[in-house]
């Protein structure tokens, strides 16, 4: 099966080790890091590249309980309405989600002469680095991440040359929780829409998607001088069939509803933030759409976040699903494996869905 990483191939992202901040060391945000600008004469504010900083807080994401039977007609109307919600009664417990923010905070803590020895190659996916996003943008973003794809040994081993074992040991458990989750969350959201098991092929006979692919992304966006003329995460949706999001004590995420403007993920004690994402989008021809988001950052605090991206098998077309699909609803999006799309998106952000439309909707 095609490596996830063969998708960046065409598509390296270089890594100028000059232009890599100490963060908690500056006083000041440097001008590469100002993506809004202040004019010194009248002190206007002008933001070429992204809309308004401006929040609504009259609008909330849903929160939905999986304990509750109405939990898939519930997450069908939050996907369909705004492409994002949080769930509580998961059944994770809250010790996971502690052991893999120490991992994610020892990681972060190490010096940067450290972090660059477990750096993401080029063309690579795995490993610590900018966002991938960042080649789009003219300004940086004040973050750092560090993705992993199947097993962290080789990284960790040269971040912790004597206790890798320990945090090698929670990322395992906390990526087959994930996993599980995903599962049941999958079929929650295909119920919804009423596609069965027998009716997706490649989920596999019992609809266990045992061959779906995932990775886990650790993002760290640490306390900011002037944090209102700085960006976390750029406005981006994902890749992915969808994303589950554990997020710390810290606000910051936003998701962009049509129709109100940018509202804000508050983080819920307990709760994981679920996003649907680009392939679910066309999985579910267009009814289900992906979800603009984006992260400010925090003066005082650093705001932490894990997220777990998860796909189909690498080689798997994901296609417009045929029960979706009559005389009155054509398929809109021309089939495309998830390898192939991650080099689409790689190339084209976020007018990636929109480069295999098949007609306007």
């Amino acid at each position: 099966m095609p490596s996830l990483s063969e998708a960046f191939r065409e598509y390296p992202l270089h890594l100028n080790h000059n232009k890599l901040l100490d963060f908690n060391s500056l006083q000041e945000l440097p001008d590469s890091y100002a993506w809004i600008q202040i004019d010194q004469e009248d002190h206007t504010i002008t933001n070429p590249n992204f809309p308004s900083n401006s929040c609504h807080g009259d609008e909330n994401v849903p929160i939905i309980n999986l304990n509750d039977p109405n939990a898939p007609k519930l997450i069908g109307n939050a996907c369909k309405t705004w492409g994002v919600f949080q769930v509580v009664n998961h059944g994770i417990p809250m010790s996971l989600f502690r052991d893999i923010q120490q991992t994610g905070q020892a990681l972060f803590s190490c010096s940067t002469h450290q972090k660059l020895k477990a750096a993401r190659t080029p063309d690579g996916v795995s490993g610590y680095g900018r966002a991938r996003i960042s080649s789009f943008f003219p300004k940086l973003m004040w973050s750092e991440c560090f993705t992993i794809v199947e097993s962290p040994l080789e990284h960790f081993i040269q971040l912790w040359p004597h206790e890798y074992n320990k945090h090698c040991d929670v990322v395992v458990q906390y990526e087959e929780a994930m996993k599980k989750l995903a599962q049941k969350l999958m079929w929650m959201v295909l119920t919804s829409l009423g596609i069965s098991k027998e009716e997706l092929k490649w989920a596999g006979p019992k609809g266990e998607f045992k061959w779906a692919c995932s990775a886990l992304h650790l993002n760290s966006y640490p306390s900011c001088p002037d944090p209102d003329r700085a960006m976390g995460l750029a406005p981006h949706t994902d890749s992915t069939l969808l994303t589950i999001l554990y997020q710390n004590d810290v606000s910051g995420l936003q998701v962009l509803r049509e129709g109100v403007g940018w509202v804000a993920v508050p983080p819920l004690p307990g709760g994981l933030v679920i996003n649907m994402g680009d392939l679910f989008h066309i999985l579910s021809n267009g009814s289900y759409p992906s979800v603009l988001h984006r992260v400010l950052v925090n003066r005082t605090r650093q705001r932490f976040s894990v997220a777990y991206l998860y796909g189909p098998p690498s080689n798997v077309h994901i296609r417009p699903h045929p029960k979706l699909i009559g005389p009155n609803r054509p398929a809109l999006y021309r089939p495309v494996t998830w390898n192939e799309y991650l080099g689409t998106k790689a190339k084209y952000f976020n007018k990636a869905l929109s480069s295999v439309q098949l007609c306007a909707t």
